[in-house]
């Protein structure tokens, strides 16, 4: 896999657990216990796709511009977008899609519970 980095990334955030959805194959990246991004892995236990929730204009507005990043696998497809983890999606922009996927889930939480997650006063 390219991003080789995704793991130590997402875990480095206040917050976050991970486990392996095995019925599935996923390693899930969860806050407060709701998913914000995830691996899935195929056959060989090998990344098949990353998969994230964002903004449905910019997930439609991304799918536009790489052909590596389609509609969510085995997700809702308006939420969800996979990114291929060989593929051609710089660095820097699967970072920035994994902040907004944290932060858009995140933000779905009252308040106090997003700083009880984040450890905040």
């Amino acid at each position: 896999m390219r991003y080789g980095w995704i793991d130590e990334y997402l875990l480095n955030k206040a917050g976050v657990t991970k486990d392996l959805q095995k019925d599935w194959n996923w390693i899930r990246y969860q806050i407060g216990g709701k998913m914000f991004a995830a691996v899935c892995l195929g056959e060989n236990d090998e990344p098949y796709y990353i998969t994230l929730k964002l903004e449905p204009s910019e997930g439609d507005f991304l799918r536009q511009q790489y052909e590596d990043i389609i509609p969510g696998y085995y997700m809702n497809k308006v939420h969800w977008n996979s990114i291929k983890p060989d593929g051609e999606v710089p660095d820097d922009l699967l970072k920035d899609l994994l902040d907004k996927s944290y932060y858009l889930v995140l933000g779905g939480f009252s308040k106090k519970k997003q700083r009880e997650i984040q450890k905040l006063p």
